[in-house]
């Protein structure tokens, strides 16, 4: 089929980490009180948290990140999308129009004392897109003050665009409306919401007195990104198969990124400390570096690693070494919070690619008579057992609760010299999810283990054909170095992925793991059924307890015909359907289970 695109990458429009953070009560304090601040306002988002810091901010709506920014001036940024408070769409069931979407509201600022004569500035870096989707022109990032009488004046915008370098603005502040006791700023974006996630990326704002328009060098050296993970391939493995390999799999050096924000050289100092987190114990140390760094420069840091010996630990235990990269400048200025960065290894009872976070959506085209097939190779060091699959979903709109799919696991697949796809274990259908869950993914669990010998395996999943699985959206890490390892399948031969990035599918290896909202993925179709099949105009459910739950019946293609609630002494009529077939669909506890087919005669 010439033309046709096969794999394709699209919008995130689901954030968990934004979700997990503001279902957890952060910031929820901040709607209720305000925090009256005083000069100097300064923020550069250097933190840990996906929310704004409600010492600062009033509202959690924005999510606080280290990935979605390409080359800010230090590490952290504010991203503005179509994602609301809870990391979903404004709109989970249209994706047309536009609308004001995320904000970011100071708390009140005292500002009575001040006045014209005090040359007030504010100032701040925006990106559009970062390694998200660029806005469009309709799009828009604004930017409000607060006056005397309450009202929010707009004195900035941006329409939207593709990607650029972080770009500085500066706004004198001399209207004396604005000198108030309880002045505040709001950042808003306005968004399309067929591009949902269509990106804004704000950084180090700063509002202080005595400035003035020529104020743009920022007296700062500071980290931009976040230490390189410890593991050469993996970004994250179980310990006791790191442990079979160590060689193989600990990198050499561990890079970071230091930029000089200043105008001049800056001679900087920097040095790393690897700590098992679990023991407190110093498993290595870097002498201290020194690098003269021109102004306005980004300098990567490489600090050889080696660690002489590893801490014990049962065998499927997690284990989290902590890499901490310090910087100091020899005449010390600006925020020390940014001279600092730690990451976290992991060692769980997973195999990932993948840091944890996504920013774009993967997903691939169906041909209209075949399956499609998603298959990533992974490596063993030992044999294991492989107790399931963690997924990470993109939000789609509408839903996709109907768009089915199968895991599937292979020892080899028809590629680089197999003869053969070799099926070692398989599900059947299954939905995808996207409550929140371990480190943010959906568990699908195995009844019964598969047993892996040492070497290579692969594992992904199978879009049934004419089913309506059509562009099932995977979580993708735009942020991972290096080769994918993922292969594809739409018109009966597997190709390698030519996306950057690494789809978000882990393995599940070693202790029992139970599953998100259903425990097993091989007995889910057994927890409800329905009869007769084939049906003429009725038909009755059976499950367990007498409680009403919801149904759903939806066309091949996923669109939604009828919906209801039920108890197991309910008749659904069908009358007015056509014949054909259908799919069928319970609720139990606000989590659908697998779809059935439901034939219409």
């Amino acid at each position: 089929m010439p033309g046709f695109a096969q794999e394709n990458v699209g919008p995130l429009r689901w954030n968990q980490f934004q979700a997990v953070h503001n279902n957890n009560g952060i910031n929820k304090s901040a709607k209720k009180t305000s925090t009256t601040l005083s000069l100097p306002f300064f923020e550069d988002f250097t933190g840990y948290s996906a929310s704004p810091d409600s010492f600062k901010w009033q509202d959690c709506e924005v999510y606080i990140n280290n990935t979605m920014g390409v080359m800010p001036v230090s590490r952290g940024v504010a991203t503005f999308d179509d994602l609301n408070a809870r990391g979903i769409p404004y709109d989970s069931f249209s994706n047309v129009g536009f609308r004001n979407a995320d904000s970011l509201t100071s708390q009140p600022i005292d500002l009575s004392v001040d006045s014209a004569a005090d040359s007030l500035y504010f100032s701040f870096f925006y990106q559009p897109q970062g390694n998200g989707f660029f806005p469009v022109i309709p799009d828009s990032l604004m930017l409000f003050f607060k006056n005397r009488y309450g009202d929010y004046v707009k004195v900035w915008a941006a329409p939207g665009r593709t990607l650029l370098p972080f770009q500085q603005v500066m706004i004198p502040i001399t209207d004396t409306l604005y000198f108030h006791d309880n002045f505040q700023f709001r950042f808003i974006n306005k968004a399309a919401l067929y591009w949902a996630d269509a990106v804004w990326n704000v950084d180090y704002i700063r509002l202080d007195k005595n400035r003035n328009i020529g104020d743009t060098t920022l007296l700062d050296v500071a980290f931009t990104s976040t230490p390189s993970f410890l593991l050469n391939d993996y970004t994250f493995m179980p310990y006791i198969q790191f442990r079979s390999n160590s060689a193989g799999e600990l990198v050499s050096q561990v890079t970071d990124t230091i930029r000089n924000n200043t105008a001049f050289i800056e001679s900087v100092n920097y040095s790393m400390i690897v700590t098992d987190l679990g023991s407190g114990a110093t498993l290595a140390t870097t002498p201290v570096s020194n690098v003269l760094i021109n102004g306005y420069v980004n300098h990567q840091t490489i600090e050889p690693l080696s660690i002489p010996a590893y801490p014990a630990y049962p065998s499927n235990a997690t284990v989290v070494f902590e890499t901490k990269n310090i910087l100091q400048t020899t005449v010390p200025f600006g925020p020390i919070s940014n001279d600092t960065v730690v990451r976290n290894q992991v060692f769980d009872n997973y195999l990932a690619y993948d840091d944890g976070t996504a920013e774009k959506s993967y997903y691939l085209n169906l041909h209209p008579s075949l399956p499609g097939k998603i298959a990533i190779e992974y490596h063993l060091n030992r044999p294991d057992t492989l107790r399931g699959m963690a997924i990470y979903f993109g939000r789609q709109i509408p839903f996709a609760n109907y768009k089915a799919f199968a895991i599937y696991v292979y020892s080899s697949i028809k590629i680089n010299g197999a003869t053969a796809d070799v099926v070692i274990d398989s599900t059947d259908l299954l939905d995808p999810a996207y409550a929140d869950s371990v480190n943010h993914f959906w568990y699908y669990t195995f009844n019964k283990p598969v047993l892996l010998p040492a070497g290579t395996f692969y594992a992904g999943t199978l879009q049934p054909r004419g089913g309506g699985s059509d562009s099932l959206y995977f979580g993708l890490d735009v942020n991972r170095v290096g080769p994918n390892h993922a292969y594809y399948n739409v018109l009966g031969t597997w190709t390698p992925s030519a996306i950057s990035g690494a789809i978000m599918m882990r393995p599940l290896l070693g202790r029992y793991t139970s599953g998100s909202g259903l425990n097993n993925v091989e007995t889910a179709n057994n927890d409800w059924d329905f009869y007769p099949n084939p049906a003429q105009d009725q038909i009755r459910f059976r499950f367990q307890g007498d409680a009403h739950t919801t149904f759903q019946i939806t066309d091949m293609q996923g669109r939604v015909l009828q919906t209801g609630t039920v108890n197991t002494q309910t008749h659904v009529d069908l009358s007015h359907l056509a014949q054909g077939i259908y799919l069928l669909n319970l609720a139990s506890d606000g989590v659908w289970g697998n779809p059935k087919k439901l034939v219409k005669w």
